[in-house]
């Protein structure tokens, strides 16, 4: 899986390193990206995700449900991603 944000969408940015001659030469921005488990308990059970750092903050905002529906009518998750660990649990 690439390094995207679930929740926001976020993806590394392409920029330059610059020298002190000012020689420029490419570099990327990683997001500050982990995988972290939550109990979704509208479904009853724990998703795993691939959240950064702001998604956690927006979680923690509006609530695991709401961002989840945002995420999925955005179009950066599927239902399939969240229902992927379903098996573990049952």
């Amino acid at each position: 899986m690439s390094k995207i944000c679930q929740i926001t969408g976020k993806r590394a940015q392409i920029g330059n390193n610059v020298s002190h001659s000012k020689h420029r030469t490419k570099r990327s921005f990683d997001v500050n990206l982990f995988n972290k488990k939550f109990y979704y308990v509208e479904k009853d059970m724990w998703i795993s995700l691939k959240i950064s750092a702001a998604g956690l903050r927006l979680i923690n905002k509006v609530g695991l449900d709401a961002a989840v529906k945002q995420a999925i009518k955005n179009g950066y998750m599927t239902e399939k991603e969240l229902y992927k660990d379903e098996y573990l649990y049952f």
